[in-house]
């Protein structure tokens, strides 16, 4: 916010040779996305996945193509039990195997990543590719590694250089060459699946995602179709990615800050007695007699900052915004961390702190500046389900668990690991205690 009474909410900023027009505050932010959403709908560059993805897939292409196959996903994923009850059970069932599988540490320090990525995973890979992975499950745990450390690289340092020079950069020796390695692991993996598919299909009763798309595919005739094996692929790839690392990342920085705020845990803990008890499992209706979690869960997404500058957006024409114009293709960083922490909105920005949602009366508030799924025409179509992931999960843990930190709680660092297109906590353990 510094830079924001420097340069106002609106400034263009050089990445290398890329000229970026950066909108930082809720206010701009809105009036772009919102006011302006379909000049605002191209889709910039994001370099490392872009190395992968080529423009194909739902997330990372241009507006013409990706809204059909917004469409298609959105109905596909209702058609397997999106906000439906079904897979509310899906969820309490993963939640089930995750559950035991931290009884059965018995109290260890351990590193809970892997844990929490296996079970996040498992939610969407039921849907998409029609089965849950076991959790011993050697090629998952790959997978799990391959979606972490790309991840992550987009957050380092070389990693924003590569931003700024991918076009020497990706020919050049580096810790680059590893994200594409892990990049290239993941589409070779759903292109597998896609050939087990294939093979297996039958037109009349798809099975997931992947059959869905299939289908459509072979009743398509129109040459310019977006319905396509490529697009097959990038799209499952993004849905299978999307749907692991950001839900399961935001996780493991609510435990850390959990442990760190102990006062926060323990309210829970009181809210969940109280509301749930301990003899079922909680369910997602509970949450709207759960203000305090509810606020909790809120300000974890809105500390966590999961990513920071938003998906890179391109103006489709001439745009003319406020007092600038922004030539065609000109590209925009959304800066939704700015928007998340934007003072007119939250007393304590730079701090955690539940009451940032909750009223004088301690009833849920809500919050325009809420908007860590983005907003506009390409808001995150995911955001059903990861709210309904983030409650159900947190809220089961807490009914099961007490946190324990390896470190005293004034000692443990809740500042990030790295920042760059998303935000990684530190690395920590910590010990599930059984209630």
């Amino acid at each position: 916010f510094s830079k924001l009474k420097h340069y106002g909410p609106v400034f263009t900023i050089h990445l290398g040779p890329r000229p970026i027009v950066v909108l930082c505050g809720y206010d701009a932010v809105k009036e772009a996305l919102m006011d302006q959403a379909e000049e605002f709908s191209g889709r910039g560059t994001q370099a490392t996945f872009d190395w992968l993805f080529q423009g194909y897939g739902v997330v990372f292409s241009n507006w013409e193509r990706a809204k059909p196959l917004r469409r298609f996903s959105i109905t596909t994923l209702r058609d397997f039990g999106l906000g439906k009850r079904g897979i509310e059970e899906r969820i309490q069932e993963e939640i089930g195997f995750l559950i035991e599988s931290f009884r059965e540490t018995q109290g260890a320090f351990i590193d809970p990543t892997f844990y929490l990525s296996r079970a996040v995973s498992n939610i969407i890979s039921s849907i998409v590719f029609g089965d849950r992975f076991d959790y011993e499950d050697k090629e998952f745990l790959l997978l799990l590694r391959m979606m972490l450390g790309s991840f992550q690289f987009t957050a380092t340092s070389t990693g924003q250089l590569y931003e700024m020079f991918y076009s020497v950069m990706k020919h050049l020796p580096g810790p680059q060459q590893q994200a594409f390695k892990e990049l290239q692991g993941l589409e070779d993996f759903i292109v597998k699946k896609v050939e087990q598919n294939q093979r297996t299909l039958d037109p009349n009763s798809p099975r997931n995602f992947i059959d869905s798309f299939l289908i459509r595919m072979q009743k398509e005739n129109d040459s310019n179709t977006e319905f396509h094996m490529k697009n097959l692929v990038m799209t499952t790839l993004n849905l299978f990615f999307a749907g692991t690392e950001t839900v399961s990342t935001t996780l493991r920085y609510g435990f850390l800050l959990l442990m760190k705020h102990q006062d926060v845990e323990a309210k829970i803990h009181e809210e969940i007695d109280r509301v749930i008890g301990r003899n079922r499992h909680p369910m997602f209706e509970d949450k709207a007699k759960m203000p305090y979690t509810e606020a909790v869960i809120h300000e974890i997404q809105r500390f966590s900052d999961m990513i920071p500058m938003g998906l890179a957006r391109r103006v489709t024409k001439d745009t003319k915004f406020r007092d600038f114009l922004l030539p065609k293709d000109t590209e925009v960083f959304p800066v939704l961390g700015s928007v998340l922490r934007d003072p007119k909105f939250f007393s304590n920005p730079d701090d955690f702190h539940p009451q940032h949602f909750l009223d004088e009366k301690g009833q849920f508030k809500k919050s325009d500046a809420f908007v860590p799924f983005s907003i506009g025409k390409r808001y995150c179509f995911g955001e059903g389900l990861a709210r309904m992931e983030l409650f159900l999960f947190l809220t089961s843990i807490l009914q099961n668990f007490r946190f324990k930190s390896s470190q005293m709680p004034q000692d443990i660092d809740v500042s990030p690991k790295c920042v760059g297109f998303a935000t990684i906590p530190r690395n920590y353990t910590m010990s599930f205690v059984p209630r």
